[in-house]
């Protein structure tokens, strides 16, 4: 089965035609303004222009993208959003977007909301729904002009209802407002959640904007097959899906590199250096798929509870400015621009990519252009480099033993054949492309996070495995293929019931 890989970067366009495992072609394009081109110049180059010997087969497209994240850490292209959380009386000791950064939260709260209701962790409602309350401010939001809404409620992963009747009774009374469920997002933390919502709502006319985007290239690159975007945890989802959840997609770029290094390489076990034009960002492989991040995790300042990779960045790609006088590294970079302004490219400025060249690690522009660089200066970078790339795998690692490293990115050149505690550096063929590569490899998945009471362990992992099996089937898996990839089970202590939380995450191939 072919199918098409693009990582839509905030630099380049990277795409990949794999036919199973075989990668048939490959291409790093410049990522353009609107999105459409640069996905159009990527695809016409793949297939090269329609060639039926390339073009015929294709039966599923995988992108994956920094739009979205981008959004939020520049503040641009965001919606207001009117918040409305339920769980009065308990949950108003803290209003909701209190600890968010003051611009960003300029961008994005619109008005507020605080009405009875929620549940208890065993799904007792605290008090009853406020109906009569939501109705008026229905109206409220309808006269404010407000196109997006957040709704979160006490505990709705466990029940939803009081979530879903909010949501009933909005979209009779302002049917033109999109709305987010805090409970269709996931994990309990109602912070997190609240705060992942209302991110979320904030992102759909961007979204929707961007998906039709990628679509239209499609159609217009003239393959018929169907398109996903790639999430944060590895996996793939269908575009309608992703459109109405951005932010699944934060932090898919690093995760389709790791994934990408995975199929390069052939170790589940690694950790993963992703050098790229301003930032080396490291990663590493457990059972083949990324790491995550074991606590709240900060996108543009604000807290999330996401299934994020546990990915650490510093300040070393091939951009990054190398000051000749002083032998002064970083952590300015040059970045994208590094075809025009770096010496070997015709420019005046001195580079990583430069010294790589001038060691014959990379063959890129002119290497007369930097004969003359003082052997010193070469042997003061590289030692730079060894070490900045060493500390970076210590903070890595979780034991002392030796670990191998998977280097990929268009500067993977950059990263030294040996490093401390780290049994074998492995460079892979396709390396600038692996991120594609990990997109157009990604599998589908389905995740659960319940807490269950009154019942044994065995009974509960039971409920909430055929619960992530079901997620997944829906999101498109082929169930025959489905196995467990994560089981956390942690006992609540010295609360009623023996309550257990419970969370699985199943994953599968993409069924087509």
């Amino acid at each position: 089965m072919k199918r098409i890989g693009i990582d839509v970067g905030g630099t380049n366009t990277d795409a990949v035609l794999l036919s199973g495992s075989e990668i048939l072609r490959s291409v790093k394009t410049a990522t353009t303004t609107d999105v459409t081109t640069g996905i159009q110049n990527a695809m016409a180059h793949i297939l090269d222009g329609g060639n039926p010997a390339y073009a015929e087969g294709v039966r599923a497209i995988m992108i994956g993208t920094t739009h979205f994240t981008n959004a939020v850490v520049e503040r641009r292209g965001l919606s207001k959003v009117a918040v409305i959380r339920i769980g009065l009386p308990a949950a108003h000791s803290i209003m909701p977007m209190q600890a968010w950064p003051a611009d960003l939260r300029a961008c994005v709260e619109g008005p507020v909301f605080l009405i009875e209701g929620g549940n208890e962790f065993d799904g007792r409602p605290i008090v009853p729904f406020g109906r009569a309350r939501m109705v008026e401010i229905a109206k409220e939001i309808r006269d404010a002009g407000v196109t997006a809404a957040a709704i979160t409620g006490v505990f709705s992963p466990l029940t939803s209802e009081c979530e879903d009747e909010a949501a009933s009774i909005l979209a009779e009374v302002a049917p033109d407002v999109s709305v987010t469920l805090s409970s269709q997002l996931g994990r309990i933390g109602l912070i997190e959640r609240e705060n992942a919502t209302i991110l979320n709502s904030a992102l759909h006319d961007m979204a929707r904007y961007t998906v039709n985007a990628f679509e239209t290239a499609i159609v217009e690159s003239g393959v018929d097959a169907p398109l996903y975007l790639t999430q944060n945890d590895g996996t793939v989802m269908q575009a309608a899906h992703a459109a109405q959840f951005p932010v699944l997609c934060f932090a898919s770029g690093p995760t389709n590199s790791m994934r990408g290094a995975r199929m390069l390489s052939g170790l589940d076990e690694a950790i993963v250096l992703d050098v790229g034009g301003t930032t080396t960002d490291a990663g590493c492989l457990v059972g083949g798929f990324p790491r995550e991040a074991n606590s709240k995790v900060d996108v543009g300042g604000v807290s999330t509870f996401f299934r994020m990779p546990d990915v650490v960045a510093i300040a070393l790609g091939g951009g990054t400015i190398v000051d000749e006088a002083r032998k002064a590294i970083g952590p300015a970079s040059v970045g994208y621009r590094i075809s025009q302004m770096a010496r070997v490219a015709g420019g005046e400025t001195l580079t990583l990519t430069d010294i790589a060249v001038h060691r014959g690690l990379m063959e890129f522009g002119d290497p007369d252009r930097v004969a003359g660089l003082a052997p010193s200066l070469s042997q003061h970078v590289e030692g730079w480099i060894e070490t900045q790339l060493a500390d970076l795998v210590d903070r890595m690692k979780t034991s002392a033993a030796d670990i191998p490293v998977v280097a990929v990115g268009g500067g993977a050149a950059l990263v030294p054949n040996h490093l401390p505690g780290v049994s074998c550096v492995i460079k892979v063929e396709n390396a600038g492309v692996a991120n594609a590569i990990g997109a157009a490899m990604a599998q589908v998945s389905g995740e659960i996070d319940r807490v269950f009471h009154d019942v044994d362990r065995a009974q509960a992992i039971s409920r909430a495995s055929e619960l992530a099996r079901h997620r997944a089937v829906s999101a498109g898996a082929d169930e025959a293929s489905l196995e467990t990839l994560d089981v956390e089970d942690t006992p609540l202590s010295y609360i009623p019931g023996n309550p257990l939380r419970v969370r699985v995450r199943m994953i599968g191939d993409l069924k087509i």
